[in-house]
């Protein structure tokens, strides 16, 4: 039996939905390094400060903290080092139109593992306004109040 199917949620970015509007939402790889994987497997990661840029033509991580493996040795990681996004082509072309175009950011929004694979969701956001962060709090709790009811 195989686990491909099989998802393993390793992190999430919780203050994403608060800080963003959140739209379009893209599953991307990520290209890492051995004591990367194994630090992520101790679910070391943090996603508060990240986003994603473009360089050149492709599009990286930046400011994604791993914390290092704790066995590592000399050869252990950077924490904050920039991360390879890896999508295709077209995914890339409409990321880029979509940036330059409606001044969007792209934000992650949570890392997992799929099957033995580590993927990124990272999606296109756009800056709440201070009133709007009132408004999603004022509807959070009505919404929980309601549901006390």
């Amino acid at each position: 039996m195989d686990n491909t199917g099989k998802i393993k949620v390793i992190g999430t970015n919780r203050k994403a939905n608060f800080l963003y509007e959140l739209f379009t939402r893209y599953e991307a790889g990520l290209s890492l390094l051995g004591t990367e994987v194994k630090s992520l497997r101790e679910s070391k990661i943090n996603l508060t400060e990240a986003y994603a840029k473009f360089i050149g033509s492709e599009l990286w991580l930046i400011n994604c903290h791993i914390s290092q493996y704790k066995f590592g040795n000399i050869n252990n990681h950077d924490p904050l080092r920039s991360r390879k996004l890896l999508l295709n082509k077209r995914e890339l072309r409409k990321i880029k139109s979509l940036l330059e175009e409606k001044g969007l950011t792209m934000v992650p929004v949570k890392v997992y593992f799929k099957g033995a694979k580590i993927k990124i969701e990272i999606a296109s956001g756009r800056g709440k306004k201070l009133y709007d962060k009132r408004e999603s709090l004022k509807k959070r709790d009505t919404e929980r109040k309601l549901k006390n009811i």
